[in-house]
């Protein structure tokens, strides 16, 4: 009955749950034969019900540490809900049970051997602990002969940890009045005589007689004994504690030995499992989160961003991901306020519907930006911790350049910020570090095989590249590929003929259409333009070159837009570094650089864990220009935030500078290549920004805002909301609803943010709301918060603005016409030649990624408001075809940031005696 019970039960929660199934684990140390015996019944009756078993044998020379290893293993792995240790422990070195049957996690002790489920089970917490299986199952015989326990006299004779001491607590806890008895009583016929329940478990063969028990009462015999018989083939027999023939005429139920106690005691270590299996998934059951929140303690005026961070302390980590249902083999620690998730949580949630999708863009900023960070941060404050709605923020990492350059960091700020700031703004997990690595490993292998090929002859390089070992020559996996994109399908290194090995060894580069550059996440505008080569030891070889900021580089953007390791890896097999002299595109794979840029790079592509100043989850992953790329954070920890929120919950991303860019690239490159559909677009508006579009003066990071700004102007708001409207109608475009967050700064008015939401309101908005996120944290943010909730509600009729299979012209021309209302478009020479070019190569059917400034709609800063009628120019088009896009340069821009005159590391420091940076950033 228990495993026919126990079987539906696995059958619902497998169909509840699809690909879950409980788990047992056996520990077995040594081979006894009646530890084997054991087991196999465990493990048949497991498979009988759908358990997943796993039977782990250590050998006989297994060390204490051994064990206590295996153990804790076994407590990591989420997929093992119950385990036992099997005893005896047969070693041949000295191990302690106790310490090993403690060592277990009391949440998967299903054997209830462990000092804490015992302690439990003393005290009568019998809804939280494991009881032991033989006292468990001896319990389930008494009920099934449906005499009620309680006031019952109940007698049982034996104390050890196992049956007798468990089974007197047992008892009592279910209301009988019980006597343990044991070696030294010396009136023990009397007790029996007693009895009303007897449980016997002392390990003596029928010591219990007949006439010792009280007339109707319920014997259960625990004991399993050997005594001789002649009459058996092996000349022995098992019998039990209780005399059996005397005992079954006066009690009015009795179990048999063997066949009575023995079935149970598995059928309850299969029940204890069944219900760890339970408690787990009540306990991790996907999108049930248990958040403990932080309450802030606001100040006016507000205190600077380094100072908020600082005053307030961060949960561990840890706690953290086990609030929002992460297993712990699914995050790696990188010290207490920081993790990387692995990426095996999205097999894990594969069925599990994923939450709302809300991306955060603004109008055309100023210099100073509009605060769309701090309002990604105060929306998911408001959504979780003042709403308790299952919220993640997932933004991009930022670049140490701009951190200790003029604009400083990008964790938010005010009340909203991703905290700790400084390891925020910083090295974080070397994420960017390893691009930097990555990166210059290509850029060293251009020059390097350059070089080779330059000096050697076909002979020396084929015997360089494919080496004799031992006598045998063998091609790479690599290589292997070479020679098939070469149409030479052979395997043997002996077989190539003399032109075919001309073919394989000379990728015979260009050096002038060599697109990839070295970085460096510094700004150092003295390297913009470099020389490279000056070395005697390089014989003459030199070229003009130049240093990018790190997070320009197109591993960055493969990074952020690959959905696993594999796909990363063939990304960086197709990035394009040069064409070779006869116009044929020389790929990372040419160069024989792949495996080893995964490697560089295979933990950079797990999601880094964070949280906000209120307690809400953030994945900080991935930081791609949002100029040359695309601007978004990683498509990996926005798939991993949606499953884990669930159905119910919302993420919030957001996308670099203005809607015409960053929302652009999100909805055409992110959301195409990660199949994701967002259901609302947060659209971020500050009156400072709406004045400068109409008309007021020049706003100039690190100056003094003119009195434009600081007094009220209702005719300047008016006029630039111009831009408001448009970049509302470029996010209807999409078919998305839009709610506009109007950014309130201390400096505005009443009158000016409610012209603002007005002007929002009649563009089309689906609703527009003031916010004070800035100073009040979440709670500044309620309305916005309550505004997406009610959006997320609304019909979501996404599209893509163009077809990837329209000529490479037409997409550009439509980003140019539809989004920044150009009249049209002019393709310069090197343009008119790159697009030629690139779809001879092929690549005329990946997405376009506008590379123009974001201080305008036009391809001119100084053109603000709602410009039409221009022309735009592209001077010229270059591929990221590992990321998948092309992008065509609007105007002129660099991609290694200055110094400026002032840079904000002057105010950073570290305190030498706490270890605790100060400063701003």
């Amino acid at each position: 009955q228990v495993r026919e019970r126990l079987k539906q039960q696995v059958l619902e929660m497998t169909e509840k749950f699809p690909g879950f199934r409980p788990g047992l684990a056996i520990l077995q140390v040594g081979n006894r034969d009646d530890s084997n015996l054991y087991i196999n019944m465990k493990l048949k009756a497991a498979a009988e019900i759908g358990i997943s078993a796993n039977h782990i044998k250590l050998p006989n020379t297994a060390t204490e540490a051994d064990v206590l290893k295996c153990i804790a293993s076994l407590n990591a792995d989420p997929a093992v809900h119950g385990f036992i240790v099997q005893l005896p422990l047969d070693s041949d070195k000295p191990i302690n049970t106790e310490k090993i049957t403690n060592a277990v996690a009391p949440e998967k002790d299903v054997d209830g051997l462990s000092s804490i489920n015992a302690g439990k089970l003393s005290r009568g917490d019998l809804g939280d602990c494991f009881i032991p299986c033989t006292p468990k199952g001896c319990m389930e015989l008494i009920r099934q002969t449906g005499v009620q326990v309680a006031g019952k006299r109940a007698v049982v004779i034996g104390r050890s940890k196992i049956v007798g001491a468990p089974m007197h607590d047992l008892l009592l806890w279910n209301n009988a009045t019980v006597t343990t008895c044991h070696s030294k009583t010396s009136t023990l016929a009397e007790e029996v005589g007693k009895a009303d329940i007897l449980v016997v478990a002392a390990g003596r063969a029928e010591m219990v007689k007949g006439e010792w028990i009280k007339p109707g009462a319920i014997v259960i015999d625990c004991g399993i004994n050997h005594v001789p018989d002649s009459t058996r083939a092996s000349g022995k027999r098992v019998v039990g504690d209780v005399a059996y023939s005397s005992a079954k005429e006066k009690a009015s139920f009795i179990t048999p030995v063997p066949g009575g106690v023995g079935p149970m005691t598995v059928a309850m270590l299969m029940q204890s499992t069944v219900e760890s299996a339970q408690r787990f998934l009540e306990k991790f059951q996907p999108g049930k989160w248990t958040i403990q929140y932080n309450q802030l303690t606001l100040k006016m005026p507000v205190p600077s961003d380094i100072e908020i961070s600082k005053s307030c302390m961060p949960k561990p980590i840890d706690q953290v991901a086990k609030e929002i249902g992460l297993f712990p083999d699914e995050v790696e620690l990188y010290g207490q306020t920081k993790a990387k998730v692995q990426l095996s949580v999205l097999k894990r949630l594969q069925n599990q519907p994923d939450g709302k999708y809300v991306v955060v863009t603004g109008i055309t900023p100023t210099p100073l930006g509009e605060g769309k960070s701090t309002t990604t941060v105060g929306l998911v404050q408001a959504l979780g911790a003042h709403l308790h709605q299952n919220v993640f923020a997932c933004v991009r990492q930022p670049s140490q350049g701009p951190t200790f350059g003029i604009k400083g960091g990008a964790a938010g700020g005010g009340y909203c910020q991703v905290i700790p700031m400084e390891e925020f703004n910083l090295h974080l997990t070397g994420d960017i570090h390893a691009i930097t690595a990555a990166n210059n490993l290509v850029a060293a292998a251009i020059d390097a095989r350059m070089f080779h090929e330059l000096t050697q002859s076909d002979q020396a390089l084929y015997n360089r590249l494919v080496p004799s070992v031992n006598g045998v020559r063998k091609f790479s996996d690599i290589q292997i590929r070479r020679l098939q994109k070469l149409g030479i399908n052979k395997t043997d290194p002996m077989a190539l003929t003399k032109e075919e090995v001309n073919a394989f060894v000379r990728l015979d580069i260009d050096p002038g259409t060599i697109t990839w550059q070295r970085v460096l996440d510094t700004n150092d505008r003295f390297l913009r333009k470099i020389t490279i080569g000056q070395s005697v030891t390089e014989k003459g070889f030199t070229r003009t070159a130049q240093f990018d900021i790190t997070v320009s580089s197109e591993i960055m953007a493969v990074l952020a837009l690959a959905d696993g390791l594999d796909d990363m890896k063939k990304r960086f097999g197709r990035m394009v570094v040069a064409s070779s002299k006869k116009g044929q595109p020389v790929t990372a794979d040419d160069l024989g650089v792949t495996g080893a840029l995964a490697v560089l790079m295979k933990d950079t592509v797990k999601p880094n864990l964070m949280q906000t100043l209120e307690g809400t989850p953030v994945f900080v992953h991935a930081g791609p220009f949002a100029n040359i790329a695309h601007g978004n954070s990683s498509v990996l920890a926005d798939k991993i935030a949606l499953k884990l929120v669930g159905k119910d919950g919302f993420v919030v991303t957001e996308a670099g500078f203005g809607a015409d860019i960053g929302m652009e690239k999100f909805f055409n490159i992110k959301c195409r290549y990660s199949g994701l559909r967002p259901h609302v677009v947060v659209l971020v508006a500050t009156v400072r920004a709406l004045k400068m579009h109409g008309g007021g003066p020049a706003v100039t990071a690190g100056v003094p805002l003119p009195k434009e700004y600081t007094e009220e102007n209702l005719q300047l708001v008016a006029k630039g909301c111009s831009n408001l409207n448009k970049q509302i109608q470029n996010a209807r475009m999409f078919g998305v609803p839009v709610v506009v967050a109007v950014n309130a700064f201390k400096t505005d008015t009443k009158a000016e943010l409610a012209l603002v939401v007005q002007h929002a309101k009649e563009a089309g908005a689906f609703d527009a709301v003031e916010c004070t996120h800035w100073a009040e944290g979440g709670k500044g943010a309620l309305a916005l918060a309550r505004a997406v909730q009610r959006a997320s509600q609304a019909p979501s009729n996404f599209k893509f603005l163009y077809n990837v299979e329209l000529p490479v012209v037409d997409k550009i021309r439509l980003i140019a016409q539809q989004v920044y209302g150009a009249r049209d478009i002019e393709l310069l020479p090197e343009a008119q030649e790159k697009v030629a070019l690139y779809t001879k190569q092929g690549f005329g059917n990946l997405p376009i990624c506008m590379a123009k400034t974001h201080l305008s709609l036009s391809h001119d800063p100084e053109q603000k408001g709602a410009p039409t009628g221009f022309v735009l120019p592209i001077r010229d088009i270059r591929a990221s075809v590992g990321a998948g896009f092309l992008y065509p340069l609007v105007g002129t821009m660099s991609t290694m940031p200055g110094l400026p005159t002032r840079p904000c590391f002057y105010d950073i420091d570290l305190d030498p005696v706490s270890g605790e940076v100060n400063g701003l950033f």
